[in-house]
C-alpha cells in the first residue's frame, strides 16, 4: 500500500471516528429538552386563547346585544377549554417521560422535536375546529392532531425504554404505566372522534369528558389511597 492509500484510509478512519463521536454526545440534555418543551407548549397555550376576541362595539346597544354576541363566541370557549386540557395532558406525560431519564440521546432528542411538532399545529387545529365546529372535516383533522402527538409520544417513550435511558426500577415502571395511559387515552379519543358521524357536538363533549377524567383521575386514585390507609 502507498503511502498516499494510507493517508486517504486514516482519514477516512478520523472522519468516521469524528461522526460516531457526536452522535453520541448530540442531543443528551434532558434539561434542554424540557426547557424547550415548556416554552413551547407555554406559546401554544397562548395561541389557543388568541381565537377569542372581545366583541366589537359597534352593533351592541343593549344588554341583550352583548349577551348575544358573548354567545356567539359559545363555539371558541369550548375549543379553547378543549384544547387547553389538551394542551395540559400532553404536558403532564411529557413531564413524566421526561422526569424519569437518565439521559438522552439525539435520537429521543429527535422524536421529542417531533412531538413538539405536533403540539406546535394545535393552536391551527382548533382554530379550524372552533370555526367549522358542526363539520366533520374539521373535528377529524383535530382527532389527527391529537392522534399525531399520542403516536410520537408512545415512540419516544418505548425508545427510551428499549435504549435504557431510563432510571432503573421505578423508572421503568413509570413508562409502563405512561404507555398503558397513552394507549387508553387514544383509544378513547378514537371512540370520541366516531361519534362524529351523530354530531361533532356528541365528538366534542366525549372527548372533553375524557379529558376531565385523565385529569381528575389521579386524585381520585389518591384519595382511594389515602382512604385504605385510613389516612
Amino acid at each position: 500500500m502507498t503511502r498516499e492509500g494510507g493517508d486517504d484510509r486514516g482519514r477516512r478512519e478520523r472522519k468516521h471516528e469524528s461522526t460516531v463521536s457526536y452522535n453520541r454526545v448530540a442531543g443528551t440534555s434532558v434539561e434542554r429538552i424540557a426547557a424547550l418543551s415548556d416554552a413551547l407548549f407555554a406559546i401554544a397555550l397562548t395561541l389557543i386563547v388568541l381565537d377569542i376576541r372581545v366583541p366589537r362595539h359597534e352593533g351592541v346597544a343593549t344588554e341583550y346585544d352583548l349577551a348575544t354576541a358573548i354567545g356567539r363566541l359559545a363555539p371558541r370557549l369550548l375549543t379553547y377549554l378543549l384544547s387547553f386540557m389538551t394542551l395540559g395532558i400532553f404536558w403532564v406525560g411529557q413531564q413524566t417521560h421526561l422526569n424519569h431519564l437518565r439521559r438522552a440521546d439525539r435520537h429521543l432528542t429527535w422524536f421529542n422535536l417531533a412531538f413538539l411538532a405536533t403540539i406546535a399545529v394545535m393552536p391551527f387545529s382548533t382554530g379550524l375546529l372552533a370555526e367549522f365546529i358542526t363539520f366533520r372535516t374539521a373535528l377529524l383533522l383535530y382527532w389527527c392532531n391529537i392522534f399525531a402527538s399520542g403516536i410520537v409520544s408512545f415512540a419516544a417513550t418505548r425508545y427510551a425504554v428499549h435504549a435504557g435511558l431510563v432510571n432503573e426500577g421505578a423508572g421503568e415502571e413509570a413508562l409502563k404505566a405512561l404507555e398503558r395511559r397513552i394507549v387508553a387515552g387514544q383509544t378513547l379519543y378514537a371512540l370520541g372522534a366516531a361519534l362524529c358521524l351523530i354530531s361533532t357536538y356528541w365528538s366534542i363533549g366525549f372527548i372533553v369528558l375524557v379529558q376531565v377524567y385523565f385529569a381528575v383521575a389521579p386524585r381520585l386514585s389518591l384519595r382511594a389511597v389515602r382512604t385504605a390507609s385510613g389516612d
